[in-house]
């Protein structure tokens, strides 16, 4: 059975602007991604615990990756399945953020591997708004459609 994460994928701006409207990605921390850039950037988000709800889950790894809060209304952008097999399911929602005050929780990693020194590296190294053109550069491509689906919202919003 694959594994499912769920996260919120926050947007600023207005649609009819189309230079104005941003959303918000995250780059994974640790030294598999240090010097991956375009292509690495995804939507805050993780796995779904066995028998939680996925927005319940969505919004608890938004706060566990940028340290930030959302707020209603929450938009559903429905799922994506990445190369893995991992399937996410996404919501949008409004808001804005200082990205450099972004505060991701941590994880444990064997660094260098068979070292035996273990070290701790942040869930999320850093974290910004893009315009969509950029967004869709720097994005994991599996996750590409959540821009089209956050396009279809924001105007059916406006």
């Amino acid at each position: 059975m694959p594994k499912t994460s769920a996260g919120l994928l926050m947007y600023r701006g207005r649609l009819e602007h189309r230079d104005s409207l941003e959303v918000l990605l995250v780059h994974p921390g640790g030294p598999f991604w240090k010097n991956k850039d375009d292509g690495a950037w995804t939507i805050p988000k993780g796995e779904v615990e066995p028998g939680e709800d996925l927005l319940a889950a969505a919004i608890r790894e938004f706060n566990e990756e940028t340290g930030l809060t959302p707020v209603e209304p929450y938009f559903a952008l429905g799922q994506v399945k990445h190369k893995s097999g991992k399937i996410l399911h996404a919501w949008a929602i409004q808001g804005d953020c200082d990205p450099t005050q972004i505060r991701s929780n941590t994880f444990e990693l064997e660094w260098p591997p068979k070292s035996g020194h273990k070290q701790e590296f942040p869930e999320v190294d850093r974290a910004d708004f893009f315009d969509l053109p950029s967004a869709r550069r720097k994005m994991l491509p599996a996750e590409l459609p959540l821009l089209d689906r956050l396009a279809e919202v924001v105007s059916s919003k406006q």
